[in-house]
């Protein structure tokens, strides 16, 4: 992978950050694109640690300008793009469904379904450009099960994944190979800011007993962006302990 090109949106933490590490270790040159500035331009300084080039790119992935713009300026500094990690997502307030508000309803979608469509629809055009590509889109346990009280996230997760399903179809040929992960619970920052008593309760709900750690997304994040993972496209990987199969 050495010498390609990647934008990880939601790479200031979480999933984005290790697989930006994952990629970085590989000599891979990384976008890191998150709303938060600091938070990214950590992920950047960790990244050039390990001596990769990489650069911050502040963008609300829900703004198709500003889409557009994280896309231009990865072309501008590297010539391409050969991977994505389509990651940036949020979850919801926590209510039964239809106690979501309109607003709540749509900011999640504008993020985890529009963001997603947005970022397809110019880096695929730029990978085009170049022979084609690899992605992968953050889906969720949440797009292979119901998810009470996160209806609003469930259904634009589920959404996610018909989107790789069918881009998939449309693509390949084009030599650029699309899948979709779906996490289960992770130990990420947001998770680790709940009271001890509910963490314990997410992790007694895991088949394997225990929440699972960002990095262990990241590996997989790696893998299918890397040729290792030729011949897979249109898959849904699940990263879930067994949740899914319960």
């Amino acid at each position: 992978m050495q010498g390609k090109t990647a934008i990880i949106t939601g790479g200031g933490s979480g999933f984005g950050r290790e697989t930006a590490l994952k990629l970085a270790q590989r000599g891979v040159n990384i976008s890191v694109v998150d709303l938060s500035k600091e938070k990214g331009e950590e992920t950047v300084h960790l990244c050039e640690k390990l001596g990769s080039d990489a650069i911050f790119i502040q963008a609300d992935v829900s703004k198709v300008e500003d889409v557009k713009k994280y896309v231009i300026e990865t072309v501008d500094r590297f010539g391409k793009i050969d991977l994505f990690f389509n990651n940036a997502g949020i979850s919801g307030s926590g209510v039964r469904t239809l106690e979501c508000s309109e607003e709540e309803f749509d900011t999640i979608v504008d993020v985890n379904l529009k963001g997603v469509f947005y970022g397809l629809k110019y880096v695929v055009n730029e990978m085009l450009k170049t022979g084609g590509g690899s992605i992968v889109n953050t889906a969720s346990l949440g797009g292979l099960v119901g998810m009470p009280t996160l209806g609003a996230y469930s259904a634009t997760k589920h959404a996610v994944i018909g989107l790789t399903k069918t881009i998939a179809g449309e693509y390949g040929r084009d030599h650029i190979r699309i899948n979709a992960i779906a996490p289960g619970t992770n130990e990420t920052p947001m998770v680790k800011a709940f009271p001890a008593e509910a963490i314990k309760a997410m992790a007694d709900a895991v088949p394997m007993g225990r929440l699972g750690q960002p990095h262990e997304v990241g590996n997989v994040v790696a893998f299918l962006l890397s040729d290792e993972a030729s011949y897979i496209h249109g898959a849904v990987i699940s990263i879930d302990s067994g949740s899914a199969a319960l």
